[in-house]
């Protein structure tokens, strides 16, 4: 009998206003420097990624705006800050990139998931060009299309 390959990642937050705002170009897997009640936080599901943007700065890469809710019981000992600025580890080639990229004209860096990757929390970040209002539409009349055409393809298949 073979062994079923573990599936260990597991989605904590999503930022899925970033994918209706703006075009995703690269993504990039980063690690991040957390405290242990951020962690205890992130294990209960407290966190979100809503309006959270990446910030580079002396050669280092910042999460800004996520926010980690603080739990009654594992923060009472510490003056817990929610929307402090956390730092994301990337190698020295992937922060040039990023940095190089975000220098171009109309590309931001975004954070767009954090999940569980094994025993360790990471950060989805894509660069991204902000989408223009018709090109919302567009998107979104081509998921409409493309479920059209699922619901067809089903039918046709009974």
């Amino acid at each position: 009998m073979a062994k079923k390959p573990k599936n260990t990642e597991h989605i904590i937050a999503q930022n899925k206003r970033a994918r209706h705002d703006y075009l995703i170009q690269e993504k990039y897997e980063a690690g991040l420097v957390l405290t242990g009640w951020e962690v205890k936080s992130l294990r209960a599901g407290k966190g979100q990624l809503t309006d959270s943007y990446v910030f580079l700065r002396d050669g280092e890469a910042w999460l800004l705006g996520a926010h980690i809710e603080p739990l009654k019981t594992a923060s009472t000992h510490v003056v817990a800050e929610p929307t402090r600025y956390r730092k994301l580890l990337l190698n020295s080639k992937e922060l040039a990139k990023i940095f190089a990229a975000t220098q171009q004209k109309g590309y931001t860096c975004l954070a767009l998931k954090l999940y569980w990757k094994q025993h360790l929390i990471k950060c989805e970040i894509a660069l991204g060009k902000g989408k223009k209002d018709h090109d919302k539409r567009a998107t979104e009349k081509d998921r409409d299309w493309d479920r059209q055409k699922q619901r067809i393809a089903r039918e046709h298949n009974r």
